[in-house]
Parts: C-alpha cells; structure tokens; sequence
C-alpha cells in the first residue's frame, strides 16, 4: 500500500469513482474489498488510520455468539457461524480455532449448556471448528488450572475462533488494493456533495498535510461505525440518531492468571452479560462490559466501575485474584448498535447490521458485529448497485482469500499474523530482526515494512495497530517508542520536530491505557 500514489489516483481520475466508501473500519474495509472484486472503481477514504476505531478494540474473538443464542436471535447466530467459518478458511494465518471451557459449579449448569451448545454445533454444520464436550470436574482443571476449585462440579468445552483484529483490518486493506482499490488513511471527507439533490461527491481533506480534494463518484457508502450519524447529518441536518453507541472494556494481564491455552467463558457475570478470559500474544485478555453512552469518542476511556466490575467478576472464578496493579493495558472499544430498544439495556439489543439509503442517495451500513464483516459488505454493495445504477456483478468474496494468505502458518512464530509475507519482512535487512522489546515481538525489519508497505504513518499506528503493543504492555510499549520513532522519521524523511510532535503525542495517548 502506497499512500502517496492513493493520493495520486485520486488527483488524476478524471471520471467519477463507482464506488466512494467512508470509514476504514472493519465494513468498509470489507466493503472496498467486494466492490473492488466485482469490478467496480473503488475509492476508500479513512479519517484517521484503518482500524483506529471500534475494530481494533474487539474481544479478538470471530465467533457466532454464544449469548446471541441464548437471546433467542437464531438468525444472528446461523449467519455468524457461517462467517466464522468462511473467516478462518480465507484467513489461517489470521484466525484459528480456539477452545473455551465453561467452569460448572451447579449440577444443572453442565447439562443446560452442553445441550446449548450442541445445538450451536449443529448451526455451524461443516464449518465447525470441533464438538462441544462435557467435562467432569477433573478434566475441567486439567484444561483451566487456574480456576476456582471450590464448589467446582465439571465444565464444557466448545470452540470458538479467535484473530488479532488490527492485523486482520490492515490485511483486509492490502487486498482491497490487490483487488484493484484505492484506500488512503488521515482523509477527512468534510462535505457531501450533491446535484439536484442526488450525491455526486465529497470534499475532502488530508488531516497530515492539509491539502483539499473534490473527489466524484456513482454512489457514496457511509461505513463509519459509531460516527455514522455525523456522516447522516452532513447529508441532511435535522435527522434521527440512528447509532446507540455501547462501551466494551478489556483488561490485560500476564499470562499467568491463565494457565494454558483455553480461553474460559463466565456465563453469568453480576450484570447478566457474559465474560471472558482470552489468551493472546502471550497475554490474557479479559472483558468484556456493556455500558450505554451517549456520545461516540475516537478515543473512549474505561470507566472505574467497569474496570472493577471485570476484576470482581474474574475474581470470583479465578485462584490468582486479579488487581489493578496487575493490568498491563487497558483499552474501551465502542459498539456502533443500530438504534431500537431500551436505550438503557444495550445488552439485549440485537447485533445485526441494517443497509439504509437516504432520499439523496447515501447508503448507510449500521450495526453488525465483526465477524460478519463479509456479509455486512455483500448486502452493502448489493444496495449500492442499484443505488448508483451500475451494471450488476454477483459477489464473489466467500472464495477470495485474504492477503499473507498461508495455510501453514505456525501460530508460535511471532510473525505469523504476516502470512507469506513474513519472509519478505525478515530479509528486509537480516541485522534487523532482533525484537527492540522482551515483552512483546517488535523488530525493527517489522516498523520498515509498517511504512513501506502498511501505510503507518505515525508512532500510534506502528505501535497500537501495526503491532499490537499498546494494547499488550502499555508501559513497555512507552519505553521503547523512542526507537520505533528514530526508524520512522529516517524512513518518512522527517526531522527530530517531527520525532518529538510523535513521541509528545503518543505519551499522551498511553495515559488512556493505563491504570
């Protein structure tokens, strides 16, 4: 991915971009990926940096959702088993089978979700990942030795997948371009553009170097998640909210509080939710909370009663009790819910994606979950279609492999999120594979490659998305940003103000995820 050719195409097209697509999350992303495969001149353009939002701040988990199932919302959980495994069949190097043990401690609580989750098997059909199994009380400590023993009866286990959500949006963004897309990051759209009242394009507006573009197009998708509604009022002022923004918060913490390679599922938090205590990178990822807001933020802070609601909640279901000095990163994601319901209940409201399109044209996809990223896309360019009146093309994304796609990826390199392209990154320069950090995998050769070939253009996008060290190990992260900053300024050309605007900046920004 070149940014400053994106650039380019954009000022050298001449004839007006089938398709324009706002927001580079993990819809738009998946959007520009099946316009593109279709044939259709594609255009995204991202505010601030792919995956920046909501989609990096995920559970890390591409599942069919186990509460949904018990909601009742039978439909949900069919297409998102469907898509969990077309996910892990397109993307191996991205997402893998995980298993989850949920601990018993009444003698009805096994049988009850083992015939729950049988019934969550047979949804899934051939693209399961493995039987759900019950487990007595000593199988259960053999797979989770860490958990509460006491009162302890046995456990299920089912299967779930797991993926890093950042990697997975800037592969996502690498085929899109291979599909024939023009993706560009920091490119604020700052006015709809409309001819007789029909949208005919965007001003826009590069947040880095302040240059303006008037950019043209067939039919424009607004794919911004939480922000939805700031892209509806620009299109017409006086309209009904249609985005309830929720808060999901996330714990990290040593490996330690996790013993093994299972994930434990909690079936009955103290607010009814569900929670879960995730291995990643060698860390442990606990969450997640459900807390109504009123306003979307790009950067949302946890609040202290969620942060002590999932340390209570761990606590009771763990023997090494979790405490605030022990969280190595904290980070809040925003649900982009599409409105109806109680808005006070967010819990209960559904995850299904809605297609919209305004008396003007603008085509809106809300809601949705990410691992139905796929299907939210194909529902959206079908819409789009019609709306911009181009010539019909069947989708064909279930089939398209995802970029770095590799089959025999090996889960315990640390480059494996990389795909086929982890050879290319470790003959970068062969003194610069030696990872800066002990706490987490970060190699100079892997911040080159971020900007030459992943469009980073600050520390934050190296740090946070590119490589996953904000969200792991705050504070480690913070100690070694200087570096990271040093390899980028001599690879952007940028001089030590440059340097020093960076590091000031993601200073700042580390206080978010830190306790």
């Amino acid at each position: 991915m070149n940014r400053a050719k994106n650039i380019h195409n954009i000022q050298t097209q001449k004839e007006p971009w089938d398709i324009l697509i706002i927001g580079g999350g993990a819809s738009g992303l998946g959007t520009a990926i099946d316009a593109a495969n279709r044939g259709y001149k594609t255009l995204l353009l991202e505010q601030y940096d792919f995956a920046k939002g909501t989609s990096s701040r995920s559970t890390k988990l591409v599942h069919g959702g186990v509460r949904y199932l018990q909601n009742g919302d039978i439909s949900l959980v069919i297409e998102a088993l469907k898509e969990r495994g077309i996910m892990r069949k397109n993307a191996p190097h991205l997402v893998r089978d995980l298993s989850f043990v949920i601990p018993s401690y009444d003698w009805w609580n096994s049988p009850f979700y083992g015939l729950g989750l049988k019934i969550y098997d047979l949804m899934a059909g051939k693209l399961g990942l493995g039987p759900s199994t019950l487990l007595n009380k000593e199988e259960t400590l053999a797979l989770i030795p860490n958990v509460n023993q006491e009162g302890l009866r046995g456990g299920v286990i089912y299967h779930d997948g797991q993926f890093d959500d950042a990697r997975m949006a800037i592969s996502m963004a690498q085929t899109a371009e291979n599909q024939g897309a023009s993706v560009v990051n920091y490119l604020e759209v700052k006015r709809l553009l409309k001819k007789d009242g029909i949208l005919a394009g965007v001003e826009a507006e590069d947040t880095l170097t302040k240059q303006g573009f008037t950019i043209s197009a067939q039919v424009i998708i607004n794919a911004t998640g939480v922000f939805s509604d700031n892209i509806l009022q620009m299109d017409k002022a006086r309209v009904t909210p249609m985005i309830r923004p929720s808060q999901g918060v996330h714990l990290v913490l040593d490996k330690k509080f996790l013993k093994g390679p299972h994930a434990i599922m909690i079936p009955h938090t103290t607010d009814g939710r569900v929670l879960f205590a995730v291995p990643w990178h060698d860390y442990v990822v606990v969450g997640t909370t459900d807390t109504p807001l009123k306003k979307a933020s790009i950067e949302p802070q946890a609040l202290d009663e969620e942060i002590d609601f999932i340390l209570s909640n761990a606590s009771i279901y763990m023997t090494q009790k979790p405490t605030r000095k022990d969280v190595k990163s904290i980070f809040a994601g925003l649900r982009p819910l599409a409105a109806g319901g109680d808005e006070n209940d967010t819990k209960e409201v559904s995850r299904h994606h809605k297609v919209l399109v305004s008396t003007s044209g603008l085509v809106s996809v809300l809601g949705g979950k990410w691992t139905t990223y796929r299907k939210m896309a194909e529902d959206t360019v079908n819409t789009a279609l019609t709306v911009g009146g181009l010539p019909e093309q069947k989708c064909a994304t279930e089939q398209l492999p995802i970029h770095g796609y590799d089959e025999k990826a090996d889960w315990n390199h640390p480059l494996h999120v990389y795909g086929t392209d982890a050879q290319k990154i470790l003959a970068l320069d062969p003194e610069g594979n030696t990872s800066l950090s002990s706490q987490f995998h970060i190699t100079p050769n892997q911040i080159r490659w971020a900007v030459r070939e992943e469009m980073a253009q600050t520390v934050e996008d190296v740090l946070a998305r590119r490589i996953r060290g904000l969200f792991l190990n705050s504070k480690e992260t913070l100690k070694i940003a200087p570096q990271v900053a040093g390899l980028m300024a001599n690879e952007l050309k940028q001089n030590a103000s440059w340097e020093t605007t960076q590091l000031n900046h993601f200073k700042n920004l580390c206080k978010n995820y830190q306790l």
